[in-house]
């Protein structure tokens, strides 16, 4: 199952050879097509391409492909070295520095004049800006702008075939069109994951195949938290709310659970979804159900895993990392004790690096659990095992550097006398 092409996509327009031109423009991120467009090719210089993304002029390839490629790594370069000359925050600053003395950024004794700030002080605005910096080299690294012909046929010279790759992401296309080179990039490097596979501990080293724009189980700290967790008595049937590549409707099947439903609201997510469940000979045990968090009914067993940072995405894939209003986390909380069987659990697995951003406090989410009518039966921690954990350099170090991912446990409160 392949997903459908997007309905009525926007249309770029330039001038070529004195004439006006037009073609349908293809964003996976929503991005507009932008106004100002020139063509480009293999004469032109990175630094004319670096100023004319800056004034916000897009570059519309007809050299060589591989070229493209290396343009698009020297406007990296070159927005790296920008960066490396800007002032660093209060956070990564404290983050170099310990880094450098080999010591914990909130190391010191309390009170003291000399011990340094604790770089969580910079946090959530040290946060935004980092998202603003990021989305800023997007955009400017997503101007160098690909023609395609029907059948997602590049028409450049040494041009890959990628037309399996935008198939998987687009559907079929029956026109020419312009995409990003980024994120044919993009496209290409999720289709070899989509490929290869990740393995996954917590299912014995099988392997997950992620599709496009559906998040991967890279890290599987939080996979061996539900790998390990106690099962409720009589676990015959389990909710798996959000499945995205159903990891962890396989992960229950594995673990003995007669009877999974997976919910999503993404019909890529759940295509993915049930395509892994029958690579790896669940699909007999779980049942896949397009819905927006529970399914009707009520399970011994209802878990979750939202997005754990509380924030606006910028880009379909980020759905999975960024819960606007924390709308998702809240949404199964509320709803959870409703479908929740007598005696029951929910699995709330979530990360606490909103609370080290200050974008969320513990004791919201405590009074969130206890306001639906939920009290806490137990807690299972993992630290992350992810490289940016362990990185000095990253802008996020001082909030990654405490991260704590949990399991939950949460059952109906009893009712009060």
């Amino acid at each position: 199952m392949t997903p459908s092409p997007a309905a009525d996509p926007a249309t770029l327009h330039w001038v070529e050879d004195g004439q006006e031109r037009h073609a349908a423009w293809r964003s996976e991120n929503g991005s507009p097509p932008p106004r100002r467009v020139v063509v480009a090719d293999d004469t032109m210089t990175a630094d004319a391409a670096y100023r004319l993304v800056n004034e916000g002029t897009a570059l519309l390839w007809r050299g060589d492909f591989q070229n493209a490629r290396q343009l698009m790594q020297a406007l990296a370069r070159r927005l790296d070295r920008k960066k490396a000359g800007a002032k660093p925050t209060a956070g990564m600053a404290a983050n170099r520095k310990a880094a450098a003395s080999g010591q914990d950024a909130t190391a010191g004794l309390a009170g003291s004049p000399a011990a340094p700030a604790d770089p969580l002080d910079s946090y959530p605005h040290a946060f935004h800006l980092h998202r603003q910096a990021k989305a800023q080299r997007a955009r400017l690294l997503g101007m160098i702008l690909l023609p395609f012909e029907p059948g997602h046929v590049l028409p450049l010279r040494r041009a890959p075939d990628v037309r399996d790759a935008c198939t998987q992401a687009h559907g079929p296309a029956g026109e020419s069109y312009v995409a990003s080179l980024r994120e044919l990039l993009g496209l290409i490097g999720a289709w070899q994951w989509r490929e290869q596979g990740v393995p996954v501990a917590a299912l014995g080293g099988a392997r997950i195949h992620p599709w496009y724009g559906v998040y991967s189980p890279v890290r599987g700290e939080y996979l061996d938290l539900v790998a390990r967790a106690p099962l409720p008595a009589d676990t015959g049937l389990a909710y798996d709310i959000g499945t995205g590549t159903g990891v962890i409707a396989a992960v229950l099947a594995r673990r003995g659970v007669a009877r999974v439903v997976a919910t999503d609201q993404d019909a890529r997510a759940l295509a993915c979804a049930a395509d892994n469940l029958a690579r790896l000979g669940y699909a007999d045990r779980v049942q896949l159900e397009q819905a927006d968090l529970f399914p009707a009914g009520r399970a011994s067993l209802v878990v979750c895993n939202p997005p754990w940072v509380p924030a606006k995405p910028s880009a379909p894939i980020e759905y999975a990392v960024y819960d606007p209003d924390s709308r998702m986390l809240r949404g199964f909380l509320d709803g959870l004790a409703a479908h929740l069987a007598p005696g029951g659990e929910g699995w709330l697995i979530i990360s606490d690096l909103a609370e080290h951003l200050r974008l969320r406090r513990r004791e919201t989410l405590l009074e969130w659990i206890a306001a639906a009518g939920l009290e806490v039966a137990g807690r299972l921690d993992a630290r992350p095992r992810h490289g940016k954990a362990r990185d000095a350099e990253d802008a996020l170090h001082a909030a990654r550097s405490r991260e704590v991912t949990s399991l939950w446990r949460l059952r109906a409160a009893a009712p009060s006398a």
